[in-house]
């Protein structure tokens, strides 16, 4: 079967090592998430400039931008964009990226996973996703109400070819590429990673040793915070998007 069984439980089937190519949140799986919630501090306040703000507020973004329209409420799917890019959002501010720098890294966080076949391991969907947002920029940077520039589409293409790349396994073009792009790919990477506690399996969770990013530990509050806000909002009836705006505006995100 290639998406969730209505009678199934991703952790079962974690278990199992049976996970379907679409995986749709359950409420028992995200009860299990609460219940192994880690020893974490409690999130710290956030605020984030007006900018940053306005950007999230765009986050209702476009099925058709998806590859396949199976993934856009599925764990790889809008729910995990906005989440991974207020939290792009909240690192970029940590790391003291001007608001260029932060944009771009927003927008790549939002679409880095756009282009994925299923929800599995797909690899190769980062590097087609950075070529659609080459080929369809404008359209993403005027959904942010911003205007694309060159320099701007090669960051975050970049930052988005090289989400799902291990730093141990770049190639020599890779680490060049990383050069030109390093602080906006070295946030995307470690946003894309905290919100890794949406995933049915203990050993899949965030850990920051495949990171490169100094506020990753005190963000995995807010992180796993996020997760399980959005998600059960989800599951109690809101759409993806609203789940998540309202997770963001009970951390003073929005």
């Amino acid at each position: 079967m290639s998406t969730t069984p209505l009678t199934a439980r991703l952790i079962d089937l974690a278990a199992r090592g049976q996970l379907p190519l679409h995986q749709h949140m359950d409420h028992p799986t995200i009860a299990w998430i609460s219940d192994h919630r880690p020893d974490l501090p409690p999130a710290p306040q956030q605020t984030l400039r007006p900018q940053s703000k306005e950007l999230l507020a765009h986050g209702e973004l476009p099925t058709r931008w998806w590859a396949d329209p199976r993934l856009y409420t599925s764990l790889h799917g809008v729910r995990h964009a906005m989440r991974t890019a207020a939290l792009a959002a909240v690192l970029a501010e940590a790391n003291g990226l001007d608001d260029v720098d932060t944009a771009t890294a927003v927008l790549a966080a939002a679409v880095h996973d756009c282009q994925r076949h299923n929800d599995k391991g797909d690899r190769g969907h980062g590097a087609r996703a950075a070529i659609w947002l080459a080929a369809n920029a404008d359209t993403v940077w005027d959904h942010f109400g911003l205007t694309a520039s060159p320099r701007r589409i090669i960051q975050a293409a970049t930052a988005v070819r090289l989400h799902d790349v291990p730093y141990e396994a770049f190639t020599a073009d890779d680490r060049s590429d990383h050069a030109r792009a390093e602080r906006i790919t070295d946030v995307v990477k470690a946003a894309d990673a905290l919100d890794r506690y949406r995933l049915p399996k203990l050993k899949w969770w965030p850990d920051a040793r495949y990171v490169r990013e100094p506020a990753f530990d005190r963000l995995r509050g807010l992180a796993f915070d996020l997760v399980l806000v959005s998600e059960r909002a989800y599951l109690a009836g809101a759409s993806g998007t609203a789940a998540v705006r309202y997770a963001l505006a009970e951390k003073g995100l929005v």
